[in-house]
């Protein structure tokens, strides 16, 4: 099929390209290596698209008949699945691009972030109780919360829908409506909505300000101290972040030697395109949202089970998208998202048909960070997205058309030995588990793959997942505790997440790095610590186990 030539971008994104002693070198987007080439990937538009679309479609998995899973499998980590969805919070924190559709192919030139390069919940708070009252209680203080959610009394009986319009379909109305596009991320939105609440029925004297002020505060310390260590391996961490004596992060700008500003920091393109793109393999096929109800008495699966897949086809799919109000019975018992109290483990299904039932009482884990997403994620539904509706395309594409370069260019750039072709995995990194079909291109064949377009010049993306390094993490469960192999990002994508995120913090005048560095949450820990399993918590009103 011949495929038509892509309208390449001219000059790249506005400013990105500006010497790095230029008067305007801060933007709402920029590069942190402007001095690198963009990577090709064929003698033409058309051959670059061909081999882009190509390891596209080696980077999803194929489709599995147990999907979604319903218990351990060879793909999970030791990351408690919340950490996906928070991720994805975050992104929604940073970045926001209404202007820019890859399905138009608008010009990148006028690439605008319409989202502050800052953790400051602005997906939270919108614009604020006087610019959108709306979304706010008539205290001017606290969050309007929608109707009542069931499903899950053990944890989570005051759970709560957003607060949506009267339309069909019911749009939430908050400060980000990317935060309402699948159930569990939606339901993350209401938990930090509640969180905020808390911290105001806690201090009903405290102004609006004061209150956003410490919720932003213990957000941004989740960032730090429990979102990057789980993501980024040790070593990368602690060469941007090093431990005190007394055991204190130190966040100092002296240790970040590659994102660089002037007088405001800018959403680096290689982070936002490429590297911070990593969850992407984290998302399972689909979760288990709560108990849903009791087994048959053979053990049958019930038809409203609430182990949903996250796309399912069909005119009427029941799945977790979102956009619209849940099921009334599909509040998220958390205890299965993250570890609020030792949970079972599970087993293996030897009868589709029979559930394990402690897998039904278990926590569910983040995939593996790897060169692999799940097969849903290959043909996404029309309703979230066109041509090209698998998601590994519109991620390498969007790098491509927006100048990226080469991992080994970016590797080489920070001093660092690259990877060789012959070290580029495409597939799942799942060991001696992996099968025939888990491992799409083996080692010593990505340089010949698509014809060597990627000889030596693996797109960015797909290097940062692919340098991953294996760890292991502990999970607590009612059968013990589990080490669990788990892939954290390496020296590349590791590096440019850490720096990202703390270059941003130091660049705002009103993070706690810059107000109060030695601020750490008092209130709402538990057992000495504060993390995100503690923010839930307290969002919650639960005590840890």
């Amino acid at each position: 099929m011949n495929v038509p030539p892509v309208a390449r971008p001219h000059g790249g994104v506005r400013g990105a390209n500006l010497s790095r002693s230029s008067l305007l070198f801060d933007g709402p987007f920029g590069r942190i290596f402007r001095a690198l080439p963009s990577a090709d990937f064929g003698n033409s538009d058309a051959e670059s698209l061909k081999a882009l679309r190509e390891l596209a479609k080696a980077m999803t998995s194929v489709a599995d008949p147990a999907d979604p899973k319903d218990g351990p499998d060879s793909e999970e980590s030791g990351i408690p699945a919340a950490f996906t969805y928070f991720g994805q919070f975050i992104d929604h924190d940073l970045t926001f691009d209404p202007a820019s559709s890859l399905q138009k192919q608008n010009d990148p030139d006028a690439l605008v972030d319409f989202r502050t390069p800052q953790f400051d919940l602005d997906n939270l708070y919108g614009r604020g109780p006087d610019d959108q009252p709306y979304m706010y209680e008539a205290d001017g203080k606290s969050f309007v919360l929608g109707t009542q959610l069931s499903g899950a009394p053990e944890v989570n009986g005051e759970a709560r829908d957003l607060q949506r319009n009267a339309q069909d379909p019911a749009r939430a109305l908050i400060g980000d409506p990317r935060n309402d596009e699948n159930v569990i991320v939606a339901q993350f939105q209401g938990l930090m909505q509640r969180f905020h609440n808390r911290v105001i029925a806690d201090n009903p004297t405290w102004s609006f300000p004061k209150v956003q002020q410490i919720v932003r505060f213990h957000y941004q310390w989740v960032l730090l101290h429990d979102f990057l260590p789980k993501v980024v391996s040790a070593g990368v961490l602690n060469s941007v972040m090093p431990t005190a004596q007394d055991g204190s992060m130190i966040v100092d700008s002296r240790n970040l030697h590659f994102f660089h500003f002037r007088n405001s920091a800018f959403m680096p393109l290689e982070f936002s395109v490429a590297a911070y793109r990593f969850g992407h393999s984290m998302i399972r096929p689909g979760y288990r949202l709560n108990n849903g109800v009791p087994l048959k008495p053979d053990g049958k699966r019930e038809e409203k089970d609430t182990l949903l897949p996250i796309f399912k086809q069909g005119l009427h799919p029941k799945d977790l998208r979102g956009f619209k109000a849940p099921q009334e019975d599909w509040a998220i018992d958390w205890r299965r998202f993250i570890d609020l109290e030792p949970m079972s483990y599970g087993g293996p299904i030897d009868n589709p048909d029979i559930k394990n039932v402690g897998n039904r009482n278990r926590l569910q884990l983040a995939y593996k960070i790897d060169t692999s997403l799940v097969s849903p994620l290959g043909v996404l539904p029309a309703s979230v997205a066109v041509d090209p509706s698998i998601l590994a395309a519109r991620n390498l594409e969007r790098g491509w058309r927006l100048r990226l370069p080469s991992g080994q260019d970016v590797a080489r750039a920070m001093g660092i030995a690259p990877l060789t072709d012959d070290q580029i995995v495409i597939g799942k990194f799942i060991g001696d588990a992996a099968g025939p079909g888990d491992i799409v291109v083996p080692a010593k064949s990505f340089g010949s793959f698509a014809g060597g377009a990627f000889a030596d010049n693996c797109p960015l993306w797909t290097y940062c997942l692919a340098e991953t390094l294996e760890t292991t993490l502990k999970v607590k469960t009612l059968d013990g505790d589990k080490l669990i192999a788990t892939r954290q990002l390496g020296p590349v994508g590791g590096r440019i997440v850490t720096e990202t995120f703390v270059g941003l913090l130091l660049a705002d005048s009103s993070s706690y790095v810059s107000l109060n560095p030695d601020w750490a949450p008092t209130t709402y820990i538990q057992n000495g610590v504060f993390g995100l399993r503690e923010l839930v918590a307290a969002a919650l009103n639960f005590k840890v186990q």
